[in-house]
């Protein structure tokens, strides 16, 4: 179907756009803060689905439910706490303890 949910979120442009054709209510002061991160969790989120041969307004639906999950995420805390993206949670990782570089002095020239 060329006009179907799914064609319509692959043409959208702006977090507000997936907000509007999936009707959720959303805060622009927290879209403003986190877009891309709620739309890198929503995608998380659909990333298991399989809408092979499911009606639009199942898709519709599920799309609206995934959506309001991941929104809901970033009103709860923030995008550092929820860390979607590789270098915030590289932030957090564990570094190796590395003890001093030893060079030995007869190496200095």
């Amino acid at each position: 179907m060329a006009d179907g949910i799914l064609a319509q979120l692959n043409k959208a442009s702006a977090a507000e756009e997936f907000f509007t054709l999936l009707g959720v209510d959303y805060d622009p002061r927290i879209i403003n803060v986190a877009r891309l991160h709620i739309l890198r969790r929503m995608g998380q989120y659909l990333a298991g689905e399989d809408f092979s041969g499911v009606a639009d307004e199942t898709v519709a639906t599920r799309c609206k439910t995934v959506l309001e999950r991941a929104y809901a995420d970033f009103v709860a805390s923030s995008p550092i706490d929820q860390r979607v993206f590789k270098v915030l949670k590289d932030a957090v990782a564990p570094q190796p303890n590395k003890g001093p570089t030893l060079v030995q002095i007869g190496t200095l020239k």
